[in-house]
């Protein structure tokens, strides 16, 4: 019976977001083994990615009010849901393992839980994310845009920055979970940064703090110099904004691997070099996360455009001014969606699951 309320976990994990496929080797199911008890399993399985107080979840699963509401509190403190407090009520919802669970096992990630995510991540994610888009998205960093033709605000990581008022900053959990896996990344690692009930979900939970907007414009500064890519995700007002490296991030890691990354991407910019600038010095080689530049017969840099994902990192460190981005032609631009629950609907349905349903009720 255990195993099967874990099967139907995963099954309703897996109709969230980028899902939560089934490996043949099983892991994913140690990993809700190790995260969820029996109970807080059942429990997911009657909540949905609608908000709603524990009165509502006590009442449609016929349990007492009290200890549903200790329970949710419960799930909530392990990284299992998300919560809100609407006037004075907490409000709790499920939410998908990535993002989602997984991030939300910031303050609590051990080398076991790193080393069955690096397993999950080989045999599964990197697999998934070969065939559909990532939940976020990448935006050029700050200096690489010319001023010359307009820039939308959701594709400005500064504009995006200053139409929030409440920020919160914390570490990046990709390059935890590498550093438990000893191998820790010389990059940042303050740099992922959440925006409005996000923020306040994080600094509740003791996974983040708060910084100003002038504090968070200096996060993109600091991750701008260190080659990290703002990748935000993928609506018009996002919830959050990560600084991502090639070497951790489980997006970007997913990305490389496949063939033509600028398809899978929500990005409005390419690199171009000219060549008549170009002297060949290859410090665009290492600061491009795709693997995008080579140097071709001539000493000249080269710019894959089937690979590159518009981020402009090789812009902004180009001593001969040899490098810029430019709009993709309009046919190959991709808007975010304008919403969050937008994009996961999207990504739901590239996997073939049109609808999320908003209650289920699986197990009692």
């Amino acid at each position: 019976m255990q195993s099967d309320v874990f099967t139907q976990l995963r099954e309703q994990l897996d109709l969230y977001s980028i899902g939560y496929p089934a490996t043949e080797s099983g892991v994913e199911l140690k990993i809700l083994k190790k995260l969820f008890t029996e109970e807080e399993a059942r429990m997911f399985l009657n909540l949905s990615m609608m908000l709603e107080p524990a009165d509502a979840v006590a009442k449609r699963t016929n349990r007492d009010k009290k200890e549903v509401s200790a329970l949710l509190e419960r799930m909530t403190e392990k990284g299992l849901l998300f919560r809100t407090v609407k006037g004075e009520t907490p409000h709790y919802c499920a939410v998908a393992f990535v993002v989602g669970i997984y991030e939300f096992q910031l303050g609590r990630m051990d080398r076991e839980l790193a080393e069955l995510m690096e397993i999950y991540f080989k045999e599964a994610f990197e697999h998934q994310a070969m065939a559909q888009s990532p939940p976020m998205r990448t935006i050029p960093v700050s200096r690489a845009v010319s001023v010359s033709w307009p820039v939308a605000p959701y594709e400005d990581a500064r504009a995006i920055i200053r139409t929030k008022d409440r920020i919160a900053v914390a570490k990046c959990i990709c390059r935890v979970q590498q550093g438990l896996l000893e191998n820790p990344c010389d990059k940042p690692l303050e740099v992922c940064l959440s925006f409005g009930s996000h923020a306040d979900h994080y600094v509740k939970m003791g996974m983040g703090r708060w910084i100003t907007q002038e504090e968070a414009l200096k996060v993109l500064d600091q991750s701008e110099e260190a080659g990290l890519v703002p990748q935000p995700f993928n609506a018009q007002n996002p919830g959050g904004m990560c600084n991502c490296c090639g070497d951790c991030c489980g997006v970007l890691r997913a990305l490389r691997q496949h063939p033509k990354p600028a398809e899978m991407v929500t990005s409005g910019y390419r690199a171009v070099v000219d060549p008549d600038l170009c002297t060949g010095c290859e410090t665009c080689l290492d600061r491009c996360q795709m693997d995008a530049i080579r140097v071709d017969g001539d000493g000249k840099a080269a710019v894959n455009l089937h690979r590159c994902i518009g981020c402009g990192l090789c812009v902004t460190t180009c001593p001969a001014e040899a490098l810029r981005l430019e709009p993709k032609p309009q046919t190959e631009r991709k808007s975010p969606p304008a919403t969050a629950k937008e994009t996961m609907m999207q990504l739901a349905k590239e996997r073939g699951k049109s609808i999320i349903p908003l209650i289920y009720t699986k197990a009692g």
